[in-house]
């Protein structure tokens, strides 16, 4: 994958601990035909869950698969974010989407986010979803039940150490009233993919 050209579209990085609500977001702006965006499917080790389809969700790799790919620098950015369970963007999903003329959004993780706006400084909006609290959480990603109790706290530690990172983005996003939230998302992303607009 070459560095970004004039043709390319722009870089959206949407990060946050999980259960903050960035993919609501990003789900929220994917609908807005202005924008034209189109998400950047992320690669994993992990198991399906529930009804996930790959290729819309996820690409589903083996382990084995996911570290090959590695070892041929096939992905824009990786990480091993708990033993044995890989998630990354994969150099080729970033050229599909440009190949549409659209610009690419992410719903990643704050280690790759970061790598993605080290990477492309100038083409990428680094946003921070940030929750109210550390407590809020705990309770949003109980309500999902979609994990166990061990897990929960795992992400509820994980949490508290990717809070640190949001000084490091471009823009935090504080989720603690939804609708102010996605319309504070929409504004932002507008300005940096329509530059024009706002200098009419």
């Amino acid at each position: 994958m070459t560095k970004q050209n004039k043709n390319n579209g722009k870089l959206i990085v949407f990060s946050a601990p999980s259960g903050s609500g960035k993919t609501t977001i990003v789900r929220h702006l994917l609908k807005q035909e202005i924008l034209n965006l189109e998400f950047s499917i992320s690669a994993t080790s992990r198991e399906k869950r529930g009804e996930e389809i790959d290729g819309k969700d996820y690409y589903f790799l083996s382990i084995e698969a996911f570290k090959n790919k590695i070892k041929k620098d096939e992905f824009l950015e990786w990480e091993e974010v708990y033993r044995d369970n890989f998630y990354g963007t994969l150099k080729t999903e970033v050229e599909r989407i440009w190949k549409l003329g659209k610009h690419v959004i992410f719903d990643i993780d704050v280690s790759g986010g970061l790598r993605i706006k080290r990477k492309f400084p100038e083409e990428t909006l680094a946003v921070f979803v940030k929750p109210p609290s550390i407590d809020e959480l705990k309770i949003r990603l109980k309500k999902r039940k979609t994990e166990t109790p061990g897990k929960i706290n795992m992400r509820i530690a994980k949490a508290s150490a990717e809070l640190a990172t949001a000084p490091l983005f471009d823009v935090v996003i504080e989720n603690d009233n939804l609708d102010k939230a996605l319309k504070e998302a929409e504004t932002l992303v507008d300005a940096f993919v329509n530059p024009k607009k706002k200098e009419a």
